[in-house]
């Protein structure tokens, strides 16, 4: 029996373990500059499984105020709760479930990482509700991505340094461009059922947007390495992101969702690029 074939494992997602690396990656990332090259063992656990732990939270919140339009979606029309296998409490008790879960692995760490999880949690839960009231969900998705990092520093350093605002800003407009990727799938649909996204909103514009969001994403990349004194591994890292970036720009004149998701899954060897170019040169 495959995995997908069990509405609880669809649920959590884990049968597409895509979200959890493109929010393992930052993750690592952070970490790793944080501890200078040598984070705890604690803490790298403490931070995958809260990694794991909260998409799932978050897959969860999602697809219980989306459960009333995933219907209407393609891509989303065989989720476990509009296909009516898990009921909406259920699927609500499973969220606060893992919610406790790893708010149990912050407490292992310290005060102002606590402090910092809480505000991460918040924008979590409140994500799923922007694309009714926005233009700019995907925004809200690389906020709350980019909380890995304060939060990575709090734990390894006990304090925030000024050049954690520069990588904030690299994981948020990483993630705002992924996230348009994966919108560009739903885009149709979207638009009859009158959800918004970046995806909508840049238009006709998508293409100059994006490459302009893309040399924005190399030079924070170069600014956060030479703020780190990262070595040249690193930028070999950052060249083989950009390598990946030049490919998905030729998809964005062909109006094609497997290429659209294409891109998006290929993100994962972004965030592995970079990491590998951030442990070997830092």
């Amino acid at each position: 029996m495959s995995l997908s074939a069990n509405p609880w494992i669809r649920l959590l997602r884990l049968d597409r373990p895509i979200g959890i690396l493109l929010l393992l990656w930052p993750t690592l990332w952070s970490l790793w500059l944080a501890a200078e090259g040598l984070p705890s063992f604690k803490n790298v656990m403490i931070f995958v499984f809260g990694c794991v732990l909260m998409r799932s939270a978050g897959c969860i919140i999602n697809d219980y105020f989306d459960r009333e339009i995933d219907g209407h979606i393609e891509r989303t029309k065989n989720r476990p709760l509009p296909m009516g296998e898990i009921m909406p409490h259920h699927a609500l008790i499973m969220f606060l479930i893992l919610g406790l879960l790893a708010f149990s692995l912050v407490l292992l760490t310290n005060w102002l990482t606590i402090l910092i999880a809480i505000g991460a949690v918040t924008i979590t839960a409140i994500y799923p509700l922007l694309k009714r009231i926005t233009n700019l969900p995907q925004l809200g998705l690389g906020i709350a991505w980019a909380f890995v990092v304060p939060m990575a520093f709090a734990a390894e350093k006990q304090h925030l340094i000024p050049e954690t605002g520069y990588l904030c800003l690299l994981i948020l407009s990483w993630t705002l461009m992924f996230d348009t990727y994966y919108a560009l799938v739903d885009k149709e649909d979207d638009l009859k059922i009158g959800v918004k996204s970046t995806a909508i909103l840049f238009g006709k514009y998508l293409l100059p947007i994006m490459i302009s969001l893309k040399v924005f994403i190399i030079s924070l990349s170069v600014l956060v390495g030479l703020l780190f004194d990262l070595m040249f591994p690193y930028y070999l890292g950052v060249f083989v992101a950009s390598l990946f970036f030049l490919k998905h720009s030729f998809y964005l004149n062909k109006n094609e969702g497997t290429l659209f998701f294409k891109a998006f899954l290929e993100n994962n060897y972004i965030g592995l690029a970079i990491f590998t170019g951030i442990f070997f040169g830092i």
